[in-house]
This record gives C-alpha cells, structure tokens and sequence, in this order.
C-alpha cells in the first residue's frame, strides 16, 4: 500500500505545473458543482437564508483550528470596514447563488455565474479606477449577449431567478474588488476568518426569521455541503498557485458540465439549447478577457472566486 501511495506520488510530482493546477481545478469544479445540488437538495425543503448559515457554519467550524495554532493576532487587523464590506458582498452572493440553485436547473445557474469576470470589468472601472481599452468593453457586451439569449427577456420561459443570479456575479465582482482593496498587511488568514465570522454573523438573522427545524438527514446534507464548499474552495486557490492562472482559468468552465450531469441525475433536467448558446458566447468573451488582460499584463479577473 505504501510502494503504490509513493509511485502515485511520484507520478503526480511529476506532472508539470499547468497540469496539475487544472487537475486541482477540475476537482474544485465538481466540488462546487456537487455541493450545488446539495443546496438545491435542501432548497425543496429550507430557504435559501438557513442554508446559507449552515454553509458557513461549516467554514468557520473548518477554520476554528487553524485560528487556535495561529493566535488571536491573526485577527488584528486596519481595515475593519473594508472586511465588512467584502463579508456583506460575500453573504449577498452566496444568498443569491443559493437562491438560483434553488429555483433554476443547475446548468443554467452555474453559466450565469460565468458572468462575473465582465462584471469585473465594469467594478474595476467605476471602483479601482482601471483604464479598459476598446476590444474589452466589446467583449463584455458580447458576454452580455450571451446572457439576453439564456434570459430571453420578454418570452414565456423568462425566470425571475436569473436576475436573482446575475446579482450574484455581480455580488462576487464587488467582493473579489474589496479584496484587490486590501493592503499587503491583511494576511490570506486574516482575510479568510474575518470573512468565516462576518458571514456567520451576517447570515443568523436571515436565517433565524425562516427557521425551520432541520432533520438530521438535512442536517448531515448540510455539514457535507459546507466541507465541499471550503475543500472546493482550498482546491481552486491550490490550482491558480501551482498553474498559470491563464492556463488553469479555462478548466473552471468544467463546472458546467459537472452542474448539467448533476441537473441530469438527480433532478431530471435537460439544458435547452438557448442555455448552451448563451454560455458558450458567455465563456467565449471572458476567455477572449483573460486573454488580452495576460497580453497587457493584468491580472486575470477569471480566478478564483468565493463560494
């Protein structure tokens, strides 16, 4: 057992970067992608607000040790307001996210989410104050196109819980911009448990005016659910590190297919045609983002995001 441990090891040591960083990715895509049928599991029988609380119940309960080995100091910090700026952005994208898995097939859904790096587009330029050239801006209303196909506004098939789900990019955009804000002396620890306490904080009121018992199935559902969130979360920051985050950006797509296999097995869900137009135009544009943001050397906006 430990010769056969030792030889996989050597062989994944071997792999080169960019490839095991879109593993890790890939993983991180069927994570996430898992624990959205979960929330829409748990959504037929809670509000979207008490699954969001046991989500990050979850987190914080994962982070907890870590704070213990690493002292209270971790949490001292100058920028108090800019954490809870990025915490309510955070718990809003999560309530809304958790909301359109919910009420909207799983596909569709996880392709809107695709949205956030031309939302990102639009934040840098109103908040951070970045200059985007003309090619960009004509990316993003091709992306923008491509949601108006999925939406179709105006036709029979029109879901209210789609612009519940373009908040959502929305929300993320504005969160992962705060993050961008904050000064070298914020530490990834500092900056993930404020997050854990804030969004606990944050989500027990909501989460208690819909209360309703859980069963200890639900329950068991919940704590799965929230480990798929954080591990997913580690795996995707694991990937971006190893891998150029070019090269490994494209495998997050993934999380479609994985989110349209789920939609499939568990909920009987077939993804229209109009939901894979509108999606491959949505990826095709902030692909084409990505691309030119590494030319000109800014970062990419299509890395990870929260959960």
């Amino acid at each position: 057992m430990a010769a056969t441990l030792d030889r996989l090891t050597r062989r994944w040591e071997a792999l080169p970067d960019n490839a095991r960083g879109a593993l890790w990715v890939i993983a991180a895509s069927a994570g996430f992608s898992a624990m959205a049928a979960l929330v829409k599991v748990l959504g037929q029988s809670l509000d979207s607000f008490q699954i969001a609380f046991f989500r990050c119940l979850v987190g914080l309960a994962v982070l907890s040790p870590l704070l213990l080995r690493s002292g209270l100091s971790t949490l001292r910090t100058t920028r108090p307001v800019l954490h809870l700026g990025r915490a309510a952005a955070g718990m809003t994208a999560m309530f809304c996210g958790f909301y359109a898995f919910t009420h909207l097939p799983l596909a569709t859904a996880t392709a809107i989410t695709f949205t956030k790096p031309l939302f990102m587009i639009v934040v840098a330029v109103l908040f951070l104050g970045e200059v985007v050239r003309w090619r960009r801006w004509t990316a993003t209303a091709v992306g923008f196109c491509g949601v108006l196909v999925m939406v179709r506004p105006g036709v029979g098939t029109f879901e209210p819980a789609m612009l519940v789900s373009l908040a959502q990019a929305l929300s993320v955009a504005i969160a992962v911009a705060l993050v961008k804000s904050f000064p070298r002396t914020e530490g990834t620890l500092t900056i993930l448990f404020y997050f854990a306490i804030l969004s606990t904080l944050i989500s027990t009121g909501p989460a208690l005016l819909v209360w309703r018992d859980p069963t200890w199935e639900q329950l068991g559902i919940a704590v799965v659910m929230g480990g798929l969130g954080v591990s997913s979360q580690a795996a995707i920051v694991r990937g971006y590190r190893i891998g150029e985050a070019t090269a490994v950006a494209p495998f997050d797509y993934s999380r479609l297919l994985f989110a349209a296999f789920f939609g499939f097995v568990l909920f009987a869900e077939v993804p229209d045609v109009w939901t894979w137009l509108g999606a491959g135009v949505i990826i095709a544009s902030t692909l084409y983002i990505a691309r030119r943001e590494a030319k000109t050397g800014a970062p990419p906006k299509a890395g990870p995001a929260p959960h």
